[in-house]
């Protein structure tokens, strides 16, 4: 009979331990500590500051569009629509020295300026060596695509690129395919690439005070890793149902040697 209690103890252990709780799923949770309200303050983000290997999407325009024909590789080419591949081959990269070069203006360094500093000096270059105020130059400075990659316990990983300003955590995320069951929302590292180095960040996405991390926003070629659940490893199920099979095939193995120890 005792023997019978152990299995019986063993089996209910094994079928709490082994599913993976509601709260670990659900996405932006309101729990101890946070506030009552359902707003949540503004998060002021860093401008991104370019890197090497960014790509940049620049135009630029006038009153008469023949002025500036000769500046916009796009025009040159004879190219009316951009496609994602587009960007890529007629943008301009940023290469190791930190330099993009422009048609006619040549070499720029844009290493760690944010895109406003760029238009603004390539507009301020313009100006003072081609054109004059009557020109009514415009200029447009943009990421051809902002790029992550994530990987780990995910729907689909590899390098993304949303055609987007601004990409948070949730969106590349579901953009990804969402994070699989057995992924563990509480601890979703990031790896950001900065001027200064690297940093390395572990949010947990089951928090609604999320939204006020630096981290809930992404910036281009973040690095996503969704690290997975123990319950994984286990193999003892993810769902009460998987948990319940587990436990039935753990008994009858037992009550299998059992007979045959008895015998």
């Amino acid at each position: 009979m005792n023997k019978y209690v152990f299995y019986i103890v063993l089996g209910i252990s094994v079928f709490f331990t082994s599913c993976i709780p509601t709260q670990d799923l659900i996405y932006l949770q309101k729990k101890e500590g946070s506030k009552r309200e359902t707003s949540i303050s503004a998060v002021v983000a860093k401008p991104y500051r370019l890197q090497t290997n960014d790509v940049l999407s620049i135009a630029i325009k006038a009153n008469d569009p023949k002025l500036v024909a000769m500046f916009n590789v796009s025009d040159q080419a004879g190219i009316t629509t951009r496609t994602d591949s587009g960007l890529y081959f007629d943008g301009f990269t940023v290469d190791d020295h930190g330099n993009i070069r422009i048609p006619v203006l040549g070499e720029i360094n844009v290493m760690g300026l944010t895109l406003d500093q760029v238009r603004i000096q390539v507009e301020k270059q313009l100006l003072s060596d081609y054109f004059n105020a009557a020109a009514s130059i415009f200029v447009t400075v943009k990421l051809a695509g902002f790029k992550y990659t994530i990987n780990g316990e995910v729907g689909v990983t590899g390098t993304k690129t949303l055609f987007q300003d601004h990409v948070n955590i949730l969106e590349a995320i579901a953009n990804s395919g969402d994070i699989t069951i057995t992924g563990n929302r509480r601890a979703v590292t990031i790896i950001r690439q900065l001027p200064s180095g690297t940093e390395m960040h572990d949010i947990d996405l089951t928090d609604i005070n999320v939204m006020q991390s630096p981290y809930f926003y992404l910036q281009p070629n973040d690095y996503i890793y969704v690290k997975p659940l123990k319950q994984k490893t286990w193999g003892t199920g993810k769902t009460g149902i998987e948990s319940v099979g587990t436990l039935i095939t753990l008994l009858s193995l037992a009550t299998t040697v059992y007979l045959l120890l008895k015998k």
